[in-house]
């Protein structure tokens, strides 16, 4: 059965990114399991969407967006109907001040749209984004999955409350850690690309 696999990618180290080298690692795995799949690739480091302005926003709640407000919108709509295309979201974080890229929130904030991508009921919020798979490749010179730093990590458990706010609550994490520590920065990439190898996809 075909599947469409959406990889985002954040850091701004291109191939030398030990983010996306893992993310590449687990889209290598997804292939393997349905070689169907197919893959969109949104590098926003290359093509950044653009952050929520006043204009953008008055956009949003338009009933009848004008001419002028549907092409301010476009870059949220188009960003949607991927996500919403996607059977997988593979995501790769450069951990950046103990959170997630400027440019990964500015996604976010272009999907996180009410009426489009969640509502509000009596029952509370909705998330509309339904059925999806969502990796989370997250990369860090410090480790943060343990020890000192582990409530500095402010971006794994942002992403898994704003995604599940989506609807997407089925996310694993896997962590390429320790890459600026001399006695594990030689085998954060290797140690990490294990776990992938033995995660049944």
């Amino acid at each position: 059965m075909s599947q469409k696999i959406l990889q985002i990618i954040t850091s701004t180290k291109g191939e030398n990114s030990s983010s996306t080298k893992l993310s590449n690692a687990v889209i290598e795995k997804l292939k393997e399991a349905n070689p169907e799949s197919k893959v969109q690739t949104l590098d926003l480091t290359k093509n950044p969407l653009p952050y929520l302005t006043d204009s953008q926003i008055n956009a949003f709640y338009a009933v009848i967006p004008t001419e002028e407000q549907a092409a301010i919108i476009k870059y949220s709509e188009d960003a949607i109907q991927d996500l919403q295309e996607s059977d997988i979201i593979v995501i790769s974080v450069a951990l950046y001040n103990f959170g997630i890229p400027a440019v990964l929130k500015g996604w976010i904030d272009q999907i996180a749209r009410a009426g489009k991508t969640f509502s509000y009921s009596a029952e509370g919020p909705k998330g509309l984004v339904k059925n999806k798979k969502v990796y989370l490749s997250i990369a860090s010179g410090a480790i943060f999955s343990e020890g000192p730093y582990k409530n500095y990590d402010f971006a794994e458990p942002y992403l898994r409350t704003v995604l599940g706010f989506l609807g997407m609550t089925d996310v694993t994490t896997f962590r390429v850690e320790g890459t600026a520590i001399p006695d594990f920065a030689e085998n954060a990439l290797p140690k990490a690309l294990v776990t992938v190898e033995e995660f049944a996809f």
